[in-house]
């Protein structure tokens, strides 16, 4: 076995191998640009290598650099996670002519299989059923449209040595298709240094669903079923589950026969995903496969027991697997939330900053039978970088059934503290909630299908609303005694503690009466209903663990003048607890209204103006690209809302603007 490896690579997939590999014996390398420097995956390794500034395409992703590295340390094999180099065969093939062992199939497979266009000309050779489209190179944006009208929107625009959502554009007309090549073209050129674009059909009411294959250097192949991934944003997936609610096992069977198929027919070894679109019949097509350790690997290794990262590594070796496919039996059900970060209040715009706070739910087995697992590479007090990927964290959770993996999700999501920068936490938690996603019907249209106009946070409504209700008034009723008791010291009379209230969220108002004993509180409402709530809550915790008639609920919590800051469950709930008096009076105070700036276009997150499409004097109509802003290695055109004059521009290409800068100013 190997004595030592280097990952090349960065975060919370570096972490991950580092861990196998301890657990294996095995010491690692670590590799780091100059943001990196404090990174928790350079923390962890047992040595680590600088190999240049911030940006991918001047550290992580240049060959050479990780070259020296291998020769510094000694390290006799490189795992390379995922995205950077993981598929790319030059790196692969320099790897072999130094005699270092590339963790990752042969060279030859990750370029028939990484290049999107050759991998669909093998699978249809293969007999592997395919989505119809272009796979011959796009010379302009020209062509692109006179394909894409051919092909019959919608299409698909994507980079062909693309991977992560990077360089991927679904265009509904030929506009859509000139912008899309473009922006497709210029993201897989800075992420991916290939700019080459291919197109195909779009399948409406798809389904992503992929298979994990893992293969030995002695024949033998073996698929672990599948991964359901159709919650996606921008093409980026957010939340993935093994199994899929969809499939059956006849379904099932087919798909992972064919992904083994695919792998042998080009000599493929190690970990890696053969990706399929399936529609409502369960009709199932070839999309792409991936020569490397998918994102989402967490929730296959939690239904089957494999440890992915350390069967790669053995297959490396030399090993043979140790199981057949007779073996490999579902056991359970997982869920994986992708924690990015980036404002959903925002239109999912990436936000970067210091992590304040960083206080994920505890891991391992739970009290309810499921299990908790967090793979992460940022810590509290660390920064995230405008120079990579948003990602903070995979929170998943394994449950009997899917409906307890759920629930095991809505509570660690709950249990989640992160401040200091704009994150998804509330977008994943609204989902785990959301009747559709909760009974299994989702396609890959689910998040623009539910959310048309982005999220603005979740509504919560009737036996929920009731038990977060009693829970603010229990706790209220705890920071009341404190504080009596504190203001009380000085004349040694301290003020009883009303038992009437009102509590106010949401725009509903709940007159309660409280009940106190020893054990906890008696939360009673008008028409006669009540909860029992139960917590040692002390006010100034900012995450609040409750039982309210036996069932958990935390929230996490923040004060606010007469009550608190609630957020649970995808809400960020105001919660105002009154005497009957302060909420008679309180609805006399006039409400306060933002600020307009809708004659403002401002930069929706931090990053840097790549073009500033208008000019001043420029009559705009709605709809039109005004300016270009990169940010974490995407593209985002910012549009016209409305017809106007531009009157004053004030980014030029080349600016780098925080969140709310003014752009431009109009008429």
């Amino acid at each position: 076995m190997f004595k030592k490896i280097l990952i090349a690579n960065r975060g919370e997939i570096a972490c991950r191998v580092i861990k196998t590999a301890r657990k294996m014996g095995i010491k690692t390398v670590a590799v780091y640009s100059d943001a990196d420097r404090n990174a928790l995956h350079v923390q962890m390794a047992d040595e680590a290598v600088h190999i240049g500034p911030p940006p991918a395409a001047q550290s992580y992703i240049v060959i050479d650099k990780i070259m020296d590295a291998i020769r510094q340390t000694g390290a006799e094999a490189v795992h390379p996670g995922y995205g950077f180099l993981s598929e790319n065969r030059a790196f692969a093939a320099a790897l072999e002519k130094e005699g270092v062992v590339f963790i990752g199939p042969p060279s030859p497979a990750i370029e028939a299989m990484g290049d999107k266009i050759t991998s669909k000309k093998i699978a249809q050779e293969a007999k592997v059923s395919t989505v119809p489209g272009y796979m011959g190179l796009i010379a302009d944006a020209d062509e692109a449209v006179k394909i894409s009208g051919e092909i019959g929107y919608p299409v698909m625009i994507k980079a062909s040595a693309g991977g992560g959502g990077k360089g991927m554009r679904i265009a509904w007309n030929d506009q859509e298709a000139r912008e899309g090549f473009q922006s497709s073209k210029n993201e897989a050129a800075s992420s991916f240094g290939d700019d080459r674009i291919f197109i195909e059909k779009f399948v409406t009411q798809p389904r992503h669903i992929e298979i994990q294959v893992l293969a030995d250097k002695h024949g033998n192949c073996v698929y672990l079923h599948e991964r359901e991934c159709s919650i996606q944003r921008r093409n980026q997936k957010v939340i993935e589950e093994a199994p899929s609610p969809f499939l059956d096992e006849e379904t099932r069977r087919a798909m992972g026969e064919q992904a083994c198929a695919l792998a042998k027919a080009v000599g493929y070894t190690s970990a890696g995903t053969v990706e399929f679109i399936v529609d409502g019949a369960r009709n199932f097509y070839f999309l792409e496969m991936n020569t490397r350790l998918q994102v989402e690997h967490p929730v296959t290794e939690l239904i089957t027991g494999v440890d992915l990262v350390e069967q790669m590594i053995r297959v490396a070796n030399g090993e043979k697997l140790p199981f057949a496919q007779k073996d490999l039996k579902i056991n359970g059900w997982a869920m994986e939330s992708r924690l990015y970060a980036e404002d959903p209040y925002r239109n999912f715009l990436p936000s970067i900053g210091r992590l304040t706070r960083y206080r994920p739910p505890m891991e391992g087995p739970t009290e309810r039978g499921g299990v908790v697992r967090n793979d992460t590479g940022v810590y509290e007090g660390g920064e995230i970088s405008m120079y990579y990927d948003p990602m903070i964290a995979k929170l998943c959770t394994w449950g009997a059934t899917r409906a307890e993996a759920i629930e095991e999700m809505r509570l660690a999501l709950d249990t989640f503290e992160v401040e200091g920068i704009g994150h998804n936490l509330p977008f994943v938690g609204a989902v785990m909630d959301h009747p559709r996603f909760v009974s299994g019907n989702i396609t890959t249209a689910f998040i623009a299908e539910e959310y048309p106009e982005g999220f603005q946070g979740a509504v919560l409504h009737g036996h929920d609303i009731r038990r977060i209700a009693a829970a603010a008034a229990a706790m209220n009723r705890v920071a009341e005694i404190r504080r009596t008791r504190i203001s009380g010291t000085m004349d040694n009379h301290q003020r009883r503690v009303g038992d009437d209230w009102v509590v106010s969220l949401q725009g509903e108002s709940h007159p309660v009466r409280i009940e106190a004993d020893r054990d906890g509180s008696t939360v009673h409402f008008p028409d006669g209903s009540h909860h029992r709530v139960t917590s040692d809550w002390t006010p100034g915790q900012p995450l609040a663990r409750l039982m309210v008639d036996g069932t958990p609920l935390v929230m996490k919590v923040g004060k606010i003048p007469s009550g608190f800051r609630l957020r649970l469950r995808g809400a960020d709930l105001k919660c105002h607890v009154r005497s009957p008096r302060q909420h008679e009076l309180s609805l006399l105070m006039p409400e306060k209204l933002p600020p307009d700036t809708s004659k403002f276009l401002l930069c929706p997150m931090p990053g840097l103006v790549v073009k500033i499409s208008v000019a001043e004097g420029d009559e705009v109509q709605e709809g039109q690209a005004l300016a270009t802003v990169e940010a974490m290695k995407m593209e985002n055109i910012l549009k016209a809302e409305r017809k106007g004059v531009v009157k004053k521009i004030s980014a030029a290409a080349g600016a780098s603007l925080k969140v709310d800068d003014v752009i431009m100013e109009f008429e």
